[in-house]
């Protein structure tokens, strides 16, 4: 390049640039590239996951098991637990979701807990997967965040992020992380770029709550169970439309808004420089001062597996009381009557009884579409709009952002819930009539 002239060139460059080019591209492939193993299509992390849970399954459980026991007794022992009020409650809901392992591995117990849609889903659908991607997905972020590529997407970003989300550029690799990967991989990036003083309060508090969805690869059982995988492509697009439009517009509304927004990263580019060399220039920079990848691997690899073992019995636990209260108890109802307006606006049928199941989503994201898979084509499109676009619920991605040092506390997060579902179930039910009218959505 010939701008490079301009800058006198760092010892090592060459090494530096071989490292971003190479770990950048593992990473990519590791997070970004579907491939076919088996018929089924996905990337990597998945196809590792997968591999373990179907084939390995003693070795997956046992894993899990581990992880599950680590998250439930730690915090009693190093003294967490006496930390605040959310986190004795946690410490107690992850000895629960211990003994509900346990009794759902040894078949002990009501045998209502034991039905297909309660335990059995809790932990073969969610703590078995969460147990197994988040470690894996720990591991293979130390190629796509440990090496520069984050602060050259970063820049690049820049003029896209800041306007539009209120965050720098880097945190488009979050986004993406997370649609690809999981929102526990989503938030795992989100933590740990919010510790090195990358990311304000604001900023993470943006990010959580409006990137860290679920994976595309839980969109298509969400899609399967609502009957819209003929029309996947509309419902994809659409969904990662409408969930960012949601995010940019949550982001100016309180309690996000009134979020500490000091410290961060500054998106000015040095005087005299393109973006194109600045960002090339901070991805060899961050590529030069990693450490060596084993280094990297192990911390990134006791990073996942302390967030799994915060995570993974939270899931059993909260999950459960959320599929009790949905099943047992007119909890959900009282929560719907806040949707009714909202719903009997966007032109859905049986506001009330739809209301009441996408309120479910608050416990368990996937409950919208067990409740409403019988439902018309435009309030299933709504329902697997709203589940994946809200974000927010208790069965895990509430517990995995407590789970991190961003400091937002439950209320605070049940309100970005709620502001969530309004604004997805409105727009989705707009675009959803349009989609009727014009045959995107038979």
């Amino acid at each position: 390049m010939h701008t490079s002239q301009a800058l006198p060139l760092p010892v090592g460059r060459g090494r530096a640039l071989f490292r971003l080019a190479a770990y950048s591209l593992a990473g990519i492939v590791l997070f970004f590239v579907p491939f076919e193993l088996g018929g089924k299509s996905t990337i990597l992390l998945d196809h590792a996951a997968s591999y373990l849970a179907g084939s390995q399954r003693p070795l997956a459980v046992t894993l899990v098991m581990l992880l599950i026991a680590y998250g439930a007794l730690s915090p009693w022992f190093d003294g967490r637990w006496k930390e605040s009020r959310v986190s004795r409650v946690f410490a107690l809901l992850k000895l629960a979701g211990l003994a509900l392992a346990v009794m759902y591995l040894t078949g002990a117990g009501p045998a209502v807990l034991h039905e297909k849609d309660m335990l059995p889903f809790l932990f073969d659908k969610l703590a078995l997967t969460v147990g197994l991607i988040v470690p894996l997905g720990a591991l293979a972020l130390a190629f796509l965040v440990g090496f520069g590529l984050l602060e050259l997407v970063g820049v690049l970003m820049q003029p896209v992020m800041r306007p539009v989300w209120r965050t720098p550029g880097h945190s488009a690799i979050d986004a993406v992380a997370s649609f690809v990967g999981s929102y526990s991989v989503g938030l795992l990036i989100t933590n740990r770029v919010f510790l090195e003083g990358k990311y304000t309060v604001r900023e993470a508090a943006i990010i959580a709550t409006g990137f860290s969805t679920v994976s595309a690869a839980f969109m298509v059982i969400v899609a399967k169970t609502l009957g819209l995988m003929g029309v996947w492509n509309f419902y994809f697009w659409s969904t990662l439309l409408i969930t960012f439009a949601v995010t940019a517009i949550t982001a100016w509304l309180p309690p996000i808004a009134r979020m500490d927004n000091a410290g961060g990263v500054d998106d000015t580019l040095p005087p005299g420089q393109g973006r194109w060399q600045t960002a090339l220039s901070a991805g060899c920079a961050q590529a030069r001062q990693a450490r060596p990848l084993p280094q990297v691997l192990a911390e990134n690899l006791r990073d996942g597996v302390a967030m799994a073992g915060a995570v993974v019995p939270s899931i059993l636990s909260v999950g459960l009381i959320g599929l009790v209260l949905a099943r047992f108890t007119p909890v959900f109802d009282v929560l719907g009557l806040l949707l009714v307006p909202f719903a009997w606006l966007g032109g859905l049928a049986e506001p009330m009884a739809t209301s009441k199941a996408l309120a479910a989503g608050l416990a368990e994201m996937f409950l919208p579409a067990i409740l409403l898979k019988g439902a018309d084509p435009l309030v299933r499109y709504v329902a697997a709009v709203v589940s994946v676009g809200s974000v927010l619920f208790f069965s895990a991605s509430i517990p995995c952002v407590l789970a991190t040092r961003i400091p937002l506390s439950v209320r605070q997060l049940v309100v970005i819930w709620f502001q969530r579902t309004v604004l997805c179930l409105l727009l989705a039910a707009a675009l959803g009539q349009l989609a009727l009218k014009q045959g995107w959505l038979a």
